[in-house]
């Protein structure tokens, strides 16, 4: 759209709109014809008008293309233009000065065949399957008992009496939010997700149902668009897909958490059956009973057999052995006891004997004495243990057996004097004592 310098628009002198129209157009009107394909979401061809008005749709994105064609182009077409096919047309495009509206011309319009929309579809799955769509470990398993099932399906279809009356057969409490959507042609993809968005982000629904009954391929094929699939993949709800009869298997079942064959399948898996469970829960209350009614009598049994023991039969019976042990026990430990303190006194006595024997009184009394001089000062005299000790005049006191006597020193080394000493029995020895020696 650029223009001369000298056309170029300012604040002061701006373009009015058929110039900016204009160059739009010319702008468009030097782009080239070209091949589209998308999905037919509207088609007005009145009677009397020689042009006919469509609108294109990309099936896998919100967007879409306003299409001009002549009457006779679509009503040449029959049921291939119809809304909700999926088409491939050639236009040029073309930009229309009295609306400003963007459209694109079309000159032929064809249908896309069964053999290419399979041949995509396939080329779909390759796509997901790559990206881990499929994969079972990303597969989430439902509740075994929702509170809430939301179910995705069509106004008054027989897929929502089917999964309905067969979940509410099983399970009369089972509670649903359905959300109405179009499951077929143009509108039927993004309708779809809005519903799926609006369960998901439901903290009450517990799991989410895509119903649909059997069809064509062409029917089908909103179940096999990569938007549905991918939302179906980021719903953080388990998703259970059941759509069309046994041998339809749209991409959308691959993605899902769990795919049923039918909406007749996906009732009777979505809740369990109530007259089973009861019957399981009769088993398993009989089972604990009898189960416990055994643990009771093995108990029994046990406490018999331990009250039976003699041990607990006759507790005396035990004490009263071992009570004639312990006396036996006791009266051996004090004999024993008495026979060391006898033995022990014998040895006391011998002890004592040789003590008597041996000490100074004693040898005192055969005959002997002990020769002490009295000094001033504390402490006993000290013993007399040579003449050398003592000199003429010392005073000394002589002990015997029987007591003590007192002497004095007459001579100094060289008188004798005669001292008295008893001796045992009748006899007497006298003892002569020189000076400087004494004999005893």
């Amino acid at each position: 759209m650029n223009a001369p310098a000298r056309s170029s628009s300012t604040a002061e002198q701006p373009w009015p709109v058929r110039t900016v129209a204009r160059k739009i157009a010319e702008w468009v009107d030097r782009l080239g014809a070209v091949w589209v394909e998308g999905q037919l979401a509207q088609v007005t061809a009145r009677a009397g008008t020689g042009t006919a008005f469509l609108v294109l749709r990309d099936p896998a994105a919100d967007v879409s293309l306003q299409l001009t064609a002549p009457i006779g182009l679509v009503r040449d077409g029959g049921a291939a233009v119809a809304e909700g096919n999926r088409v491939v047309v050639h236009g040029k495009p073309s930009f229309f000065l009295g609306r400003g509206t963007l459209s694109l011309r079309v000159d032929e319009i064809r249908a896309v065949g069964i053999g290419e929309l399979l041949a995509r579809i396939e080329r779909l799955r390759t796509l997901l399957a790559a990206e881990g769509l499929f994969d079972p470990a990303r597969k989430r398993r439902p509740p075994f008992l929702p509170g809430c099932i939301g179910l995705v399906t069509g106004r008054a279809s027989a897929a929502e009496h089917d999964v309905v009356s067969n979940a509410t057969a099983r399970w009369p409490a089972a509670r649903f939010r359905i959300e109405h959507v179009a499951t077929q042609g143009a509108l039927a993809v993004p309708q779809i997700v809005d519903a799926l968005g609006a369960l998901d982000r439901d903290p009450a629904v517990d799991v989410i149902v895509l119903a649909r009954g059997g069809g064509s391929v062409e029917d089908l094929l909103p179940f096999s668009d990569e938007t549905l699939c991918r939302a179906v993949a980021g719903c953080r709800t388990p998703v259970v897909s059941a759509i069309g009869h046994e041998p339809d298997t749209p991409l959308v079942d691959h993605v899902a958490d769990v795919r049923c064959s039918t909406p007749t399948e996906a009732g009777r898996r979505l809740v369990p059956d109530l007259a089973e469970e009861t019957a399981r829960i009769a088993g398993l209350r009989d089972r604990a009973r009898r189960a416990l009614a055994g643990w009771v009598d093995r108990e029994e049994r046990l406490l018999a057999a331990l009250r039976g023991r003699p041990v607990l039969a006759d507790p005396l019976h035990g004490i009263e052995a071992r009570l004639t042990e312990v006396e036996r026990l006791r009266d051996a430990a004090r004999g024993s006891v008495e026979r060391g303190l006898d033995r022990r006194g014998v040895e006391i006595e011998h002890l004592r004997a040789r003590l008597t024997t041996l000490g100074p009184a004693a040898t005192l009394a055969r005959g002997y004495a002990v020769v002490q001089r009295l000094v001033d000062g504390p402490g006993p005299p000290p013993v007399l243990r040579s003449v050398g000790e003592v000199a003429a005049g010392a005073v000394l006191r002589i002990r015997v057996a029987d007591g003590a006597v007192p002497a004095t020193v007459v001579a100094d080394h060289a008188t004798a004097a005669e001292v008295p000493v008893a001796t045992p029995g009748p006899r007497r020895r006298t003892t002569r004592t020189r000076t400087g020696r004494a004999d005893g």
